[in-house]
């Protein structure tokens, strides 16, 4: 039973102890399971950490254990000399803060080649719980939307783990707002939620907050990475700092967002939980992408649904 004292997802994570928190979009998604990283280690679970890279990782000293799967460390390097390591960064931050962490990097790939690469993780590490971390909300899309934002690495991350043996799965998406950038239609997402609530899906919200250590500590970590990438820092990340720190409307905390609006917010520091089984069965084009084994099949099975579709839900507006 749930009440007012439980947090739904924590709830469901109380049996859980080896999880696997794995960005689902790729870049910087991680990072924004950082706060759950470190509230998670505090109740005493074994945590490993995945991220879906924009690296081409083929191009680092990163070791790939398993085709489509590279084991990231804080000493790897970019060999052509191009700083664009997420994975490394982060890996670099926990080894100042005295933690020697492997990530695991997945390769652009299609679902099932990233279905057993989870399995790969799951049979290494004893896994029983995947949390997909999502930056942003545009994978709570059904794929009927005008507008879709960046769905591929998040379709590919939600149809791997949907598809892999690892027993209990889970989608977490933080910054409610920042795919105003892309032009996703946030109206959309509520009504999704909104089905996700009927069906049993919705696991409920709860808010990062500033005084928050985890917060804190997520905060530092993206610092770090802007440091170690001044040309590409976290677009997402930074939103959501600036949301959870008071900022509000189009405030701009990098240069790579100057010349589009913003739309910085309060609710962008909130985590939206749901349970992945759920959100699958919304996903309308899974089975055009399911069987997928390279990032352009997945890519064409996408498009082949857009194109069996003669109508498309319109990016309303939220009439507020």
């Amino acid at each position: 039973m749930i009440n007012l004292a439980t947090i739904p997802l924590f709830q469901k994570l109380h049996n859980s102890q080896n999880i696997l928190l794995s960005g689902a979009g790729g870049g910087f998604d991680i990072y924004c399971g950082l706060p759950l990283y470190f509230a998670l280690k505090a109740q005493g679970k074994n945590v490993i950490l995945s991220n879906l890279s924009f690296t081409l990782l083929s191009n680092t000293s990163a070791t790939e254990v398993f085709p489509s799967c590279w084991q990231v460390k804080a000493t790897n390097q970019v060999l052509n000399g191009y700083n664009y390591f997420p994975e490394k960064y982060l890996a670099e931050w926990f080894l100042q803060q005295g933690e020697l962490l492997t990530i695991y990097g997945f390769e652009k790939t299609g679902a099932n080649t990233l279905k057993n690469a989870f399995n790969f993780i799951k049979d290494k590490h004893q896994i029983d719980t995947v949390i997909l971390i999502d930056g942003g909300t545009d994978s709570l899309l059904h794929g009927d939307e005008e507008e879709l934002g960046t769905p591929t690495e998040d379709s590919c991350s939600l149809a791997g783990a949907f598809c892999s043996a690892i027993p209990n799965k889970f989608l977490v998406c933080l910054g409610f707002g920042v795919d105003h950038y892309h032009g996703v239609s946030h109206y959309l997402f509520l009504e999704n939620v909104a089905t996700l609530i009927r069906t049993g899906g919705f696991l409920g919200t709860f808010q990062l907050m500033k005084e928050m250590t985890e917060f804190e500590k997520y905060k530092q970590a993206v610092i770090y990475a802007n440091g170690r990438m001044r040309l590409h820092p976290s677009i997402v990340s930074n939103s959501i700092i600036s949301a959870i720190e008071g900022k509000h409307g189009d405030h701009h905390e990098t240069e790579r967002t100057k010349g589009s609006e913003l739309w910085i917010n309060p609710l962008m520091g909130m985590y939206w939980c749901f349970q992945l089984e759920q959100v699958i069965e919304q996903l309308l084009y899974f089975d055009f992408i399911k069987s997928s084994n390279t990032f352009n099949e997945l890519k064409d099975g996408l498009a082949e649904f857009r194109h069996t579709l003669t109508d498309f839900r319109d990016n309303r507006k939220m009439p507020i």
